[in-house]
């Protein structure tokens, strides 16, 4: 049809006859214009941008602390500063209940061994009198100044005496080694009928050279375990030669201080170790009160020093 237009010319018309044209001429032409600011206008507003992370952090009116990562170097510092803290009060409060319990079984131990010496008299332990295999006199004064742990028995008994010997052996080594020459072991014979001097001298030998033999006659022997608090049944009048008999006795060691005095009883129960234990403790708790103490060698190791340089 002659009167009609090609479709593309119609579509170019429309685009230039559509508001959107206008207004893009409108903005063109408001952009090339100068600006003039008319006096009744208001005035136009800042425009506002959010502030970073960092700046919030950084405000100078801000009440509470940056906050921390874990790549910062200050808090690796935070993180060691309170591991050291906690690792010391955990130490301090270690060492303070180890420190309290320590006292507590010191005091009760000063606490037993007060109530042993009771009033005016101590309830074991005393004046004997008796003689060592040597023949030599010996009395409780030779007792002093060392620990002595005593025990009473007899050569002739089948298994019990040989067995706390043998304890009592092992005891005085671990002894003698952690704090040497505080102590005298001594063995009171209560069968002074069958133990003579050299029987009991060869006995002894068979279990620890340390070991000091006493013996005494049958009175003598009763005395002593009076004062001791020992069980003793030996027959007072026995036939010269007569050994069919039976003895019974305490089976204890009787440790006792320096000064004489009753410290503590071990038992058949202990161990060699537990035996040694006890008596080292309280030789602690003696040393740490500053009393004295003799530490001059016993006779079987001055004897060992000085045979050596006599060859």
């Amino acid at each position: 049809m002659p009167g009609r237009m090609p479709p593309f010319q119609r579509a170019v018309q429309r685009l230039v006859a559509s508001p959107a044209s206008s207004s893009c001429r409108s903005i063109h032409w408001r952009t090339t214009q100068p600006r003039t600011k008319p006096s009744c206008a208001p005035s136009p507003q800042p425009r506002r941008h959010a502030l970073s992370s960092q700046c919030l952090q950084t405000r100078p009116f801000s009440s509470s602390s940056p906050r921390l990562r874990a790549g910062d170097r200050l808090y690796h510092r935070t993180g060691v500063r309170i591991f050291i803290r906690a690792a010391l009060f955990v130490g301090v409060g270690a060492g303070m209940i180890f420190y309290f319990q320590f006292e507590k079984k010191r005091l009760e131990r000063k606490r037993v061994v007060e109530m042993s010496k009771g009033y005016g008299k101590p309830k074991v332990g005393g004046p004997f009198a008796l003689k060592d295999v040597d023949g030599n006199d010996f009395t409780d004064q030779d007792l002093l100044g060392k620990y002595s742990l005593i025990y009473f028995g007899f050569s002739h008994c089948p298994d019990i005496c040989p067995d706390e010997l043998d304890k009592m052996g092992e005891a005085l080594d671990i002894i003698q080694e952690r704090a040497p020459n505080t102590v005298r072991p001594v063995f009171i014979s209560c069968d002074p009928n069958r133990d003579t001097p050299d029987v009991l001298k060869a006995y002894l030998a068979e279990f620890h050279p340390a070991i000091l033999g006493l013996v005494g006659t049958w009175q003598q022997t009763k005395d002593v375990c009076k004062q001791y608090r020992v069980y003793f049944s030996t027959p007072p009048e026995l036939t010269p030669g007569e050994e069919d008999y039976l003895v019974d006795h305490s089976i204890y060691f009787y440790v006792m201080d320096p000064e004489g005095d009753f410290v503590e009883c071990i038992g058949r129960q202990d161990t060699p170790e537990s035996a040694a234990a006890i008596v080292l403790q309280h030789i602690k708790d003696w040393k740490r009160e500053r009393k004295p103490i003799d530490t001059t060698p016993l006779p079987y190791l001055h004897k060992k020093e000085v045979e050596p340089s006599g060859k």
